[in-house]
């Protein structure tokens, strides 16, 4: 009897993903299609767990991974979740991080080709998602993009790491800078996907090359994919880690807080107030600016710049 004996889907008690096995062939889904297939930190738990028994299981050959429903494959972390909760407490962030490089991880170190079927939006850690699949399939009328610096985050969870890779140098600056949406047609143009084709036959372009990845063998295959992931795995492993604590540090300051706030809010971030609270000599990394005043009636200390009275009794500050 097996150690890694196949185990029914139908027993993981998946509540965020779709999970389904059939014909060699593991079917991975995104099943927050209100969210537009945003990934909540129990979603990750859910795909890292997936993600494992594909790569462990015999009887699948190839993973195709996609989001529910037609408007988004992916968009990331959830915003949502992020503002409430990370930017409130930090430190779990560094937590999250850790739990978002496992999913990322089980996904290029799987062992089996992983084919990402992009049926909508794949923006931000949605890119990365795709990105850490070894062949995409995309949709003709939706589009790829990265928004970590309008959001107030770094996409070093797969882009920095590995977009220059695979759309060279200045077109990964102007995606990781500049934010422009690619449509299908031009990513395939850059090769960030590898088939462009009507919405109609999205299914039968990702069947196709499954059907070519059946009529192959398995442990060439595998060593093939753990020979190619090279400098993505160099890449991966060198700064990962770094990226890790620095978000999570990052989280305590205002760039996150505005970003994130403005997301929820549906405006405009401001992005040229912070620039110019640091030009003119202000503080554009607290909200309400670095913690040094004392109340002279209560003691309290620590309290922000920006304060004109005390945050815990209320008395006027003197802010000579």
């Amino acid at each position: 009897m097996s150690a890694f004996a196949s185990q029914p889907t139908t027993e993981m008690g998946f509540r965020e993903i779709l999970y389904d096995k059939k014909d060699m062939v593991a079917r991975i889904t995104i099943n927050r299609p209100e969210a537009y297939n945003a990934y909540s930190t129990n979603t990750l738990r859910e795909l890292c767990a997936a993600f494992t028994d594909a790569s462990f299981d015999d009887r699948v050959a190839v993973i195709v991974f996609t989001g529910a429903g037609d408007k988004a494959f992916c968009t990331g972390g959830d915003v949502k979740e992020y503002a409430n909760l990370y930017t409130q407490k930090p430190r779990d962030y560094w937590k999250y991080m850790s739990l978002f490089s496992r999913y990322i991880e089980s996904i290029f170190k799987s062992g089996k080709v992983t084919i990402a079927r992009i049926n909508g939006m794949a923006v931000g850690g949605g890119n990365e998602s795709q990105l850490a699949c070894d062949l995409a399939v995309i949709a003709d009328d939706t589009y790829i993009a990265q928004v970590g610096t309008s959001v107030g985050s770094v996409a070093c969870g797969g882009a920095t790491q590995w977009l220059s890779i695979h759309v060279g140098d200045r077109r990964a600056r102007e995606m990781l800078f500049l934010n422009p949406r690619i449509p299908a047609k031009q990513a395939l143009e850059w090769g960030l996907v590898n088939r462009v084709v009507p919405r109609a036959r999205l299914d039968d372009a990702v069947g196709e090359l499954v059907e070519q990845c059946l009529d192959k063998f398995p442990e060439c295959t595998r060593y093939t994919k753990q020979q190619i992931n090279y400098w993505k795995e160099s890449a991966w492993h060198a700064t990962i880690g770094h990226a890790q604590d620095w978000l999570s540090t990052h989280f305590t300051t205002l760039e996150p807080y505005e970003g994130m706030q403005a997301f929820v809010e549906k405006r405009r971030a401001d992005f040229r107030g912070i620039r110019k609270r640091a030009a003119e000599g202000g503080s554009s990394e607290f909200l309400w600016g670095p913690y040094r005043h004392e109340c002279s009636s209560c003691g309290a200390k620590g309290l922000p710049e920006q304060f004109e009275h005390c945050g815990r009794c209320g008395a006027a500050l003197d802010r000579g």
